[in-house]
């Protein structure tokens, strides 16, 4: 009967390739290693090539000791099933079909980019968007870390390297080709992450893309300039593709921190510098209409930029922030924001109780990011603006750097990864929605080579690690001084 079967078959299984592992009919590649960073009802996932991929359990090949051959996939396709197991056909004859490892499909729960179908809920953000949801792990980011693990011998360094992938970071849409890349998949990931536990997840992005981009710094400009045909871009190109996805996949909580630097740059230098002026145009446009696409959308909450403790903590900043703030709201009509996110990609510490207003802080009253919180809530109260809640990026301040003056910014030496994620984290402060990792410890952010062409001065000062590879490429000593400095400990 068998042989019958296999004549049969033959012809079939030569045009048809079988997976090499339950991912591969899930829409993702099979690893090709072995370390499971998350399991679910299909099996075992890793994270390889920045996406997801299934690690197949090892088989057991039951069928040599009756004097067939293994079949080379685990999932191959079954012709015939007795008592001994499943029978698949290769080269013309029976083979036995690996048991320990199972086949999935969509509706267990499949994680990360694939085929995940969008479902019709609509999750609705009612208050703080941080509390009571599971934090979405950045895949990336799990990646970044293995890679970096790899180049490590210290087990206790290794060790803290571990703790860091199992917490959220934010994903930065940086590029519209990364947009392209990032959002939907791992918009995706969320979706069956939740089928998969049942939790609500939360999932943080980045929007940072607007023409003229960090305009008073060079190490961080975009690809997007200051003219009116690549704002048209920055609309058609970025933001109306992030919002088509955001509408697709409704059913999980997102949160979108929204373009740093860029309105605090607009308080403080449109005079001093050139090129702000000439991006202010796009800047307010930019925010108005993506305001309005996506402060409608009852799962997004939108976080704007409010620099940090050092760059709008004085009493005169503040003021004027909150004219800017105010109209720049105003104008994205009738889309909502949450509120404003301080201290993204810095290191100005949540609390240092050795500075107070006076020379070595040139005067500043808010000398850290708690007391600038406290200071700048109040006044954007009184500008008008109705919904005023923070979230305060602790990825890199949980120990007081080397820097020699509070506005260095660039790889500074000293640094510690701070606060964990968390919802809601200082009592009497229920304006805080949250402490969130939102620069990725370990991305650099600006090349210390004085001869490329995005060197900042910044990157070669003093505090400034060195040497240190171009903004956003794998800094390896300073994610290894983050973990090694990190308060609380890893």
């Amino acid at each position: 009967m068998k042989a019958t079967y296999a004549l049969i078959a033959t012809a079939a299984l030569a045009a048809k390739a079988s997976a090499a592992c339950f991912a591969e009919r899930l829409g993702y590649p099979c690893c090709s290693g072995n370390e499971v960073v998350y399991t679910d009802n299909d099996g075992k996932w890793g994270v390889e090539n920045g996406n997801w991929c299934g690690i197949a359990d090892a088989p057991t090949c039951w069928s040599l000791s009756q004097g067939y051959p293994c079949c080379s996939s685990s999932n191959a396709e079954v012709w015939y099933t007795d008592a001994s197991g499943k029978w698949g056909v290769e080269n013309g004859d029976w083979c036995g079909i690996p048991t320990g490892s199972t086949g999935g499909s969509i509706g267990g729960g499949s994680i990360g980019g694939g085929s995940v179908t969008p479902s019709n809920e609509q999750y609705t953000i009612s208050g703080n968007p941080f509390k009571g949801v599971e934090f979405y792990i950045n895949p990336y980011y799990v990646e970044e870390v293995d890679g970096a693990i790899a180049q490590m011998s210290d087990s206790s360094l290794i060790a803290k390297a571990e703790k860091m992938k199992t917490y959220s970071n934010a994903i930065w849409l940086d590029t519209i080709k990364n947009m392209q890349s990032w959002l939907e998949s791992n918009l995706q990931g969320a979706q069956s992450q939740h089928q998969s536990s049942g939790k609500d997840i939360l999932t943080v992005f980045v929007v940072y893309d607007l023409p003229g981009r960090d305009c008073h710094a060079l190490a961080s400009n975009g690809e997007l300039l200051a003219n009116d045909g690549d704002l048209a871009r920055y609309k058609s190109e970025y933001i109306d593709v992030i919002e088509g996805h955001l509408k697709t996949y409704k059913s999980q909580p997102v949160v979108l921190i929204v373009e740093p630097d860029s309105l605090a740059n607009l308080v403080t230098n449109l005079e001093s510098t050139p090129a702000c002026a000439d991006s202010e145009k796009y800047y307010l446009d930019g925010h108005a209409y993506l305001i309005q696409k996506f402060g409608v959308l009852p799962h997004v909450a939108m976080y704007l930029d409010i620099g940090h403790a050092f760059w709008l903590g004085w009493d005169d900043n503040r003021e004027k922030a909150g004219k800017v703030y105010a109209k720049v709201i105003s104008s994205g009509a009738p889309g909502n924001v949450r509120g404003f996110t301080d201290n993204v990609s810095n290191y100005t510490p949540w609390e240092d109780p050795t500075l107070s207003r006076g020379p070595e802080t040139e005067w500043n009253p808010c000398p850290d990011e708690k007391r600038y919180l406290e200071a700048i809530s109040k006044d954007f109260k009184s500008a008008g603006i109705k919904s005023v809640y923070f979230v305060s990026d602790s990825s890199r301040n949980g120990k007081k750097v080397d820097r020699k003056h509070p506005g260095e910014w660039c790889n500074q030496t000293g640094v510690g990864v701070g606060a964990r994620p968390q919802a809601s984290p200082v009592s009497g402060m229920d304006y805080l929605d949250a402490f969130y990792w939102i620069k990725p410890l370990g991305e650099s952010d600006g090349t210390s080579d004085e001869s490329a062409a995005r060197f900042d001065g910044y990157c070669g000062h003093e505090t400034a690690m060195k040497p240190a590879p171009e903004a956003g490429q794998w800094f390896q000593k300073h994610f290894e001084q983050g973990i090694k400095n990190a308060n609380p400990p890893l």
